[in-house]
């Protein structure tokens, strides 16, 4: 008997993870062929939500708890799960009840016709428009950077098989992404259409400045387009202050009286002087995520675990 493992970051989610665990529970009644675990990560949430794993984790045997030491963030929650988890299939999605897992017989069906990830695809998304402007510059991030194929959707509930889950934990680097971990182990992915709900309460915990991180992170972590595209704009900086160099020199030899422009002078420098700078600054980028992973910085820092044989 095939066995699925559900693997679900929480954050801010005390009152709605109860409803997601039930919602799992009646639809795994209805696929009697699988076995199945669960195992709810908390990302250090400010709330009680790891009391409400705790109370899970006493009346479900087979529901298992991690709690972080600081917050990390959801992709190195994500990482943490995947670790521990033994599924054949392993099936990621959110805490906040707007993926509906009651569709999750989709996403298996289609590992079983032979793909080796499924991601959830919405007709139409509940988040907000600041939600869904950040997908939508996630979407052509990943598209450009990491080579994702055009056609496919990327979201946060998927499910991939065992030998996907195996190569993604081998990353142990400080900065998991995990879209990218995915498309480095296959190119088999498929895409399956459910409904996307609306949040049941609070908001989303992305802010500008974490969705900004994960992008930043996105194409630094797996990708040297960046540095290709930093040497280009170089070349075409070069070029083109050499040709203007050139303009100013005809210019001069044949109108002598022409004044040498202080302004134009000015740009050019400000403008060569700030790609340098912008240059220089993605280098030391990358550099410094070098000097981080060479230390060992961690992905995550466990406090305690609940329910989990040691």
């Amino acid at each position: 008997m095939k066995k699925i493992s559900f693997v679900i970051p929480c954050y801010h989610s005390e009152h709605t993870l109860p409803h997601v665990i039930a919602e799992i529970e009646e639809k795994m009644q209805t696929m009697e062929q699988y076995r199945y675990d669960v195992f709810l990560v908390n990302d250090c949430s400010p709330d009680d939500t790891l009391g409400t794993i705790r109370r899970l984790c006493e009346t479900h045997e087979n529901i298992r708890g991690i709690d972080f030491a600081k917050n990390f963030g959801q992709h190195s929650a994500l990482m943490a799960g995947l670790r521990y988890s033994d599924g054949d299939y392993v099936v990621c999605l959110d805490d906040d009840g707007q993926t509906p897992a009651n569709e999750v017989d989709k996403l298996i069906l289609k590992l079983e016709e032979g793909y080796d990830a499924v991601y959830a695809s919405y007709d139409h998304k509940q988040h907000s428009a600041f939600r869904n402007l950040g997908s939508r510059v996630n979407e052509r991030m990943t598209r450009s950077m990491l080579g994702k194929p055009a056609e496919l959707y990327i979201s946060s509930y998927f499910a991939v098989k065992r030998f996907v889950v195996e190569d993604m934990i081998r990353y142990e680097n400080s900065y998991p992404y995990i879209i990218g971990l995915v498309l480095r182990a296959t190119r088999n992915i498929a895409n399956v259409p459910v409904d996307h709900r609306e949040r049941e309460e609070g908001s989303s915990g992305y802010t500008f400045k974490k969705l900004f991180a994960l992008w930043f992170n996105g194409f630094t972590a797996f990708s040297v387009k960046p540095l290709r595209i930093a040497t280009a704009l170089g070349a075409i900086s070069a070029a083109a202050g050499f040709l203007y160099g050139f303009y100013t020199i005809i210019k001069r030899l044949l109108n002598p009286d022409v004044p040498m422009g202080f302004s134009s002078l000015m740009s050019a420098l400000v403008f060569f002087g700030g790609m340098i700078m912008l240059m220089l600054g993605l280098i030391g980028e990358y550099i410094g995520r070098i000097y981080i992973s060479l230390n060992n910085s961690p992905q995550y820092v466990i406090r305690e675990k609940i329910n989990m044989d040691e």
